[in-house]
């Protein structure tokens, strides 16, 4: 009986650490197959080299897979930032410039000037592209741009569907899943941003989507009370949102490893 109850517990704490991430699995492959799908010829066959046959998509929750060793415990905070209320762009992008606690913002330009640089290693930039295609996942996940106080909504307890749940995890999977649609369905159905958006984004700073993740993690915050009973009207008022992070998302990655491979 003993051995079955430390199985359990080390399912459990297996398990935990790999659900306490961003967006769930499915979200992060969305990000993933969507960057894939505007990267330039030069930026495949880059990470080809890298990856070898994995994809983005499959290499996008590496980031979270490896919460289950303890030797990347200290990559926890790699994953979000906290930020303050009420600030503008210009006050977020110089809290952004004055953050010393590794944060989502800090740690993915470290691993930016990893790959950027000739001297690193086949293992540092697999490491760093893997933890790269994650950590702009979890950037463009509002509630990683979100508040200390109640640890990125999770402390923000709701009824989903009449089940508990908090803020958090409502972002991370749970609207997603709801829309019952693989990756690559998912992908396929949001990936169409105009010439004005691709234009747009090509020529904004990761400083930027930190903003506009902010500022979406604001509307959620006002919109959504706590111990609010959420179910299709909430789907309804946010699944565009959802769905421009996500998009977002992997064409800032795109952008990023295009710059880098140019």
């Amino acid at each position: 009986m003993k051995r079955y109850i430390q199985a359990f517990i080390l399912i459990i704490a297996i398990y935990i650490p790999v659900q306490a991430g961003a967006w769930s699995m499915l979200g992060h492959r969305i990000v993933g197959q969507i960057a894939e799908n505007h990267l330039s010829s030069r930026s495949k066959k880059a990470i080809k080299l890298i990856l070898g046959n994995e994809s983005l998509a499959m290499a996008s929750n590496w980031g979270d897979f490896i919460k289950s060793d303890s030797n990347y415990d200290s990559l926890y905070n790699w994953h979000f930032i906290n930020l303050p209320e009420g600030l503008d762009q210009q006050k977020l992008f110089n809290y952004l410039d004055i953050q010393k606690e590794p944060n989502v913002y800090n740690k993915s330009l470290q691993l930016i000037s990893i790959l950027k640089n000739r001297q690193s290693t086949l293992e540092q930039r697999k490491f760093a592209l893997k933890m790269l295609t994650h950590l702009i996942g979890d950037l463009n996940q509002p509630m990683h741009t979100a508040h200390k106080d109640d640890l990125g909504g999770n402390k923000v307890n709701v009824i989903w569907f009449g089940e508990k749940s908090n803020l958090h995890k409502i972002w991370d999977e749970q609207l997603i899943d709801y829309q019952k649609l693989s990756y690559t369905e998912y992908a396929k159905a949001i990936d169409f941003p105009s010439t004005q958006d691709i234009t747009s984004w090509k020529s904004k700073s990761l400083k930027d989507f930190v903003y506009y993740s902010y500022q979406a993690c604001n509307r959620i915050y006002d919109y959504t009370k706590p111990d609010s009973k959420l179910s299709y009207k909430y789907n309804f008022d946010f699944v565009e949102t959802l769905n421009k992070q996500l998009l977002t998302g992997g064409i800032c990655l795109a952008n990023i490893l295009n710059n880098i491979y140019q």
